[in-house]
């Protein structure tokens, strides 16, 4: 089914609970914050135009800095649209004891963390940014080590909406300023009120958190990205952050893991068609137009049948092969293919998994937007650093 003009979407196979899904579609109406907000047209950013005129010509390197949901978005998006995207990104979004610094002078650096006092950021921001170099903050309005840094250098401050938390805030300041500074057109990601009123959009997001809801009822938390698209790991890496953070919480949740195909068919295919039954799966390719060629000269006889093909149609083949054999074992799986590669899928998709994620939550009486756990290690890693 073409849920969208970019997408072509199968569901789980199984429909459970006509009841449930009147139950979903009536959370979805209720739903109505800063997040839902970022992913409609009419969304109010706190910087201007001004700001994209004046760093998008002047500067064809950019390097983000950041940690998780931060930098996550933007990651995925860059990755995606590569082909679009003419200017150098460098992302420093992990800590690494060794790496090369760039001195020169025409590089932005885009450091953005919403509490501003990110112990990972601060860290590569202390040894990346050289004196010369602009940079841009966005950060929450309060008084954090990296707003005060930022004042102290007289760089750019852009506020963080203080109501989006980060694995949620790709399609607002945090995700759409620098696809704005790379040439990209943040409008065009914004497909929510197009979605809202997509009959066929709605109808399978329904649908498929019911499944979804119903494989954690009967023990299946293992979420499997079955990956056919190499450009798309990003994506999913942001979704691995969306799922696990969200949902995660009161020993409930789902366990997302991403499986980069043709690849895994060689180690894990195995383990997913004739190992235990915990799992449910996704498959992801995109259709695309261009694609390298198999050299004929150099195929023997026994191997004709990939002459003239290219290696879009070979992936496709092996992807609907898969999809087969996992129909017939009655292994539940959902498919999407993404017909275009372009700001409006990358809208449709990031607004598809907010608000699966969101309603999940709320049906499970879980809060999808705090993280409280993960507060307790960053505690204690401070209490660690300052008695070493």
């Amino acid at each position: 089914m073409k849920i969208t003009n970019n997408i072509f979407f199968k569901n789980f196979k199984d429909k459970f609970s006509s009841k449930r899904n009147n139950r979903i579609k009536l959370i979805l109406r209720k739903i109505d914050n800063e997040i839902i907000n970022s992913l409609k047209p009419g969304y109010k950013y706190s910087y201007s135009k001004k700001i994209i005129n004046r760093y998008k010509k002047k500067f064809l390197t950019l390097r983000l800095i950041g940690m998780g949901g931060s930098i996550l978005g933007a990651k995925a998006i860059f990755s995606f649209l590569k082909k679009k995207v003419r200017k150098k990104i460098t992302f420093f979004d992990n800590l690494s004891p060794f790496f090369s610094i760039d001195k020169k002078k025409d590089v932005l650096n885009i450091i953005i963390s919403k509490s501003g006092n990110t112990l990972e950021t601060i860290s590569n921001v202390n040894n990346i940014i050289q004196k010369k170099q602009k940079s841009i903050f966005i950060i929450e309005k309060n008084k954090s080590y990296l707003r005060l840094l930022a004042e102290k250098m007289k760089s750019e401050v852009i506020d963080h909406n203080n109501f989006i938390g980060g694995r949620y805030s790709v399609l607002s300041e945090v995700g759409m300023l620098p696809a704005s500074l790379v040439g990209l057109n943040e409008k065009k990601f914004k497909q929510y009120n197009y979605l809202i009123k997509k009959k066929n959009f709605i109808s399978s997001l329904i649908q498929n958190v019911n499944n979804i809801l119903f494989f954690i009822k009967h023990r299946r938390y293992n979420s499997i990205i079955i990956n056919y698209d190499e450009r798309a790991d990003d994506l999913f890496k942001w979704y691995q952050q969306l799922v696990g953070e969200s949902l995660g919480k009161k020993q409930k949740g789902i366990f997302p893991s991403i499986s980069t195909m043709p690849k895994d068919n060689h180690s894990l295919m195995q383990l997913y068609l004739d190992g235990p039954k915990k799992n449910f799966f996704t498959f992801f390719s995109v259709k695309e137009k261009k694609s390298n060629k198999i050299f004929n000269h150099s195929i023997f006889k026994s191997h004709e049948y990939i002459k003239n093909k290219k290696f879009s149609e070979i992936l496709n083949a092996q992807k609907n092969a898969t999809e087969k054999v996992f129909y017939k074992n009655k292994i539940p799986f959902r498919s999407f293919e993404i017909l275009n590669r372009n700001e409006e899928v990358l809208g449709e998709l990031f607004t598809f998994f907010i608000l699966e994620t969101i309603l999940i939550g709320k049906f499970l009486n879980i809060n999808p937007y705090d993280q409280p756990a993960v507060e307790m290690i960053k505690k204690d890693t401070k209490k660690i650093l300052k008695n070493s």
